[in-house]
């Protein structure tokens, strides 16, 4: 098991130059791990796992699209790198997902504390989301946010049973308005679990 890398320096960002001339593979080198990391809970909400692959292409493809120059790299590794898990912990991306802007408006207007309810749930132990404290993610109107940032906080017990082969692992939410849960396949188990590599 390799070790997982946990942060994204300055050096560790190409010249725009050399990014744009990697970007088309990249990107499907990306887009092969994100399969594996990614999970569909209920109708409408999707969690995207994070990792430093993910989080490097991330801010890479930020600095190629908005062209910030040095400047932007400091405020990109400020915003992604705390989505970067560090060892006892599994982070995801939560992206409440409806294409109709009326439906999801009524949507979120319901969803308000959506992100103290969403948990990790396997071999009798249950792990509850942390969400990341840069701000709010619901409105003082009790509207959520349409992307949330979770931490999944382990003890070392609980990394042990995540990690064992077939483990079954639910990810849900326990909300009055959204009392969903999905079983998580077990190549995203796998997959996930090489995050807590020390």
């Amino acid at each position: 098991m390799s070790i997982a890398k946990r942060e994204i320096t300055p050096g560790d960002v190409l010249p725009p130059a050399e990014y744009a001339a990697i970007r088309r593979e990249h990107r499907k080198h990306v887009t092969a791990i994100k399969r594996l990391r990614r999970i569909a809970v209920g109708p409408f909400t999707t969690w995207h796992f994070e990792n430093y692959e993910t989080m490097w292409h991330q801010i890479h493809e930020m600095l190629f699209i908005e062209k910030g120059g040095a400047e932007q790299v400091a405020d990109e590794l400020a915003a992604y790198n705390p989505l970067i898990p560090k060892g006892r912990e599994l982070v995801a991306t939560v992206m409440i997902e409806i294409d109709d802007p009326v439906r999801r408006a009524r949507a979120l207007a319901r969803l308000g504390g959506i992100e103290h309810a969403a948990f990790l749930r396997f071999a009798g132990e249950t792990v509850m989301g942390v969400p990341e404290a840069d701000q709010d993610r619901t409105s003082e109107t009790g509207k959520a946010s349409a992307v949330q940032f979770l931490h999944f906080p382990f003890t070392d017990a609980q990394v042990a049973k995540f990690a064992a082969p077939g483990t079954e692992v639910m990810a849900g939410f326990g909300h009055a308005e959204y009392g969903h849960i999905a079983v998580m396949p077990e190549a995203v188990r796998h997959a996930l679990s090489q995050d807590f590599a020390a």
